[in-house]
């Protein structure tokens, strides 16, 4: 019985819980219920001699074991999984309980036979119908005995200190059977369908909470994690809540703004029923700053209230305007790029020709001395004006790389011998290069030379006429995803960048040098980008500037 008890444990979890908390609650009214017998016994015995109940001791012995057995039952249903089963091994020791009850306390004339009704109706409610019928069956055949006892003549001793009428006419006998085991099946059946309905409220309430518990949730889960900014508003004026994003967006925390008004915390928000679908305006942040957002409102409908409750769906549009002003910019840039290539080309020719003749005066040995000067100056321009040829045609029309494997060790070793033997290598100018012998990058020969150059002219400018240093730094690391790279770091201790222009240092035609075309970081930025690298540079006014380089390894 007890390995029954054990095995094949409930499947769903809710329903066992359920279970178990009905077996306690009868149990425990069990335990009640003998309480008030006890003491209602103990008052009858005080009466008159028309109640028969059986002696004290008796009735202390009886209430002391169904106790025992009661704490027991307790502890055992810790234990058990097949709590079916228990019950009705429960109920059915009730009936047998009260019918003992019944039988000493004068059977037919027993004032406990309501008693019956407890196992009954708890059946009803735990197992519903069977769980009914069973203990009013079992109820039903134990009344029988305790009749066919006492109308035997078996009936205890005691009962002659009683006014006790013995039961001696069969058809009392049939009248109170009937009587008492029709109540019985009444009441099972009365019981059950009163908990099948009961259960059927139970399961379908438990569907609807779970179901809008489930909402409650998913709504919760949309409300804190799409990406638009939320904020409700009641009567287009006090704040009621705003999610994540809207905290993000304006930069302050819902707690900060809850309860305050609208139109004097975000003065641009204008909840007006005829403006367009989704209007564009300015908003300041906790933080000062002033942002692009788009946004759209709509009014809900809260039935019981006459309160107007408004949903308001922000959209930060910063990376949108930025990006419309980049392709604008990219726009212009071509077609300043077309332009420049044709004007380049058709300077060419006639620089080509300026030059030419320049040479061929200069080393025909006619011009007099004091003509030397004018015609250095022309040599010398017209070499700057193809220089900045060569750079316009450069970025106009970009070169596809052929990359392959290059020494990186000689060719930065190279490139300072050459800038060394300029007259842009500042003189008290020490460098440090930091380079593996025998490491290698992957990129196209002449373009990463021109991008390396171009930076390290850029740190002998920045030095000039000042003492510092110049460091060269080169590595292999993983990139985020473990893809290999080579990162090439440039430093230099020079003037730095100032703040408001570093943002616009790798815009064509911005220059600060009064020599420059502005097309030197524009170039190498798409040098790089055509390597599918990266660059990135930082710098600090009077403290310096750091260039880093990566290019992808195959």
């Amino acid at each position: 019985m007890l390995n029954s008890f054990l095995a094949k444990p409930v499947e769903n979890q809710a329903i066992a819980a359920l279970f178990k908390k009905q077996l306690h609650w009868m149990l425990f009214l069990r335990v009640v219920f003998l309480t008030l017998l006890l003491g209602l016994n103990y008052i009858l015995q005080s009466a008159e001699k028309h109640i028969i109940t059986p002696p004290f001791y008796y009735m202390v012995a009886f209430i002391a074991g169904v106790y025992i057995y009661t704490i027991c039952s307790a502890l055992i249903l810790q234990y058990i999984r097949r709590y079916s089963t228990f019950a009705y091994t429960q109920i059915l020791i009730d009936v047998l309980l009260i019918s003992i009850l019944i039988y000493y306390s004068g059977g037919s004339q027993s004032i406990f036979a309501i008693l019956y009704f407890f196992p009954i109706i708890a059946g009803s409610f735990i197992l519903l119908r069977r769980g009914g019928l069973t203990p009013a069956a079992a109820s039903t055949i134990a009344y029988g005995i305790i009749l066919t006892l006492e109308y035997t003549g078996h009936h205890p001793g005691f009962f002659q200190d009683f006014w006790y009428r013995p039961l001696t006419d069969i058809r009392s006998v049939m009248n109170l059977f009937s009587i008492h085991g029709l109540t019985f099946f009444i009441t099972a059946i009365l019981s059950a369908l009163l908990s099948e309905k009961l259960r059927r409220t139970e399961k379908a309430l438990m569907t609807t909470t779970l179901k809008y518990d489930q909402l409650a949730v998913l709504y919760k889960k949309i409300f804190e994690d799409i990406p638009s900014g939320i904020i409700t508003v009641i009567n287009q004026k006090n704040i009621i809540s705003c999610n994540p994003a809207a905290e993000k967006i304006t930069g302050f925390s819902a707690p900060e703004i809850s309860g305050k008004d609208i139109n004097k915390t975000f003065p641009g928000l204008k909840l007006d029923a005829d403006m367009r679908s989704r209007p564009e305006v300015e908003i300041t942040k906790k933080n000062g700053e002033n942002i692009p957002i788009g946004y759209s409102f709509a009014t809900l409908n809260m039935p019981g209230t006459e309160d107007k409750y408004e949903v308001i769906t922000l959209q930060d549009l910063s990376e949108t305007k930025q990006m419309e002003k980049q392709i604008l910019q990219a726009e212009k840039m071509a077609t300043i790029g077309e332009m420049s290539a044709g004007i380049a080309h058709e300077l060419r020719n006639p620089l080509a020709a300026i030059s030419g003749a320049a040479e061929l005066l200069d080393g025909s040995g006619d011009i007099k001395s004091h003509h030397q000067g004018l015609m250095n100056i022309i040599t010398r321009e017209c070499s700057r004006l193809q220089s900045t040829i060569s750079d316009f045609l450069s970025f106009s029309k970009p070169v596809e790389p052929e990359k392959e494997f290059i020494p990186l060790l000689p060719l930065v070793e190279e490139m300072i011998q050459i800038l060394q033997h300029t007259q842009d290598w500042p003189e008290k100018c020490i460098s440090v290069v930091n380079i593996p012998e025998k490491m290698d990058c992957w990129a196209d020969p002449q373009q990463i030379h021109k991008v390396l150059l171009n930076i390290l002219h850029n740190s002998c400018i920045a030095l000039r006429n000042m003492d510092g240093e110049i460091s060269i730094v080169a590595k292999e690391e993983e990139d985020a995803t473990g893809a290999e790279r080579t990162v090439i770091t440039i430093t230099d201790t020079g003037r730095g960048i100032p703040d408001p222009i570093i943002n616009k240092i790798y815009e064509p035609f911005f220059t600060t040098r009064e020599n420059g075309t502005g097309l030197g970081l524009s170039i190498v930025k798409q040098i790089i980008n055509a390597h599918e690298g990266g660059l990135t540079i930082t710098s600090k006014e009077n403290r310096g500037t750091s260039t880093e380089v990566w290019l992808p390894l195959p």
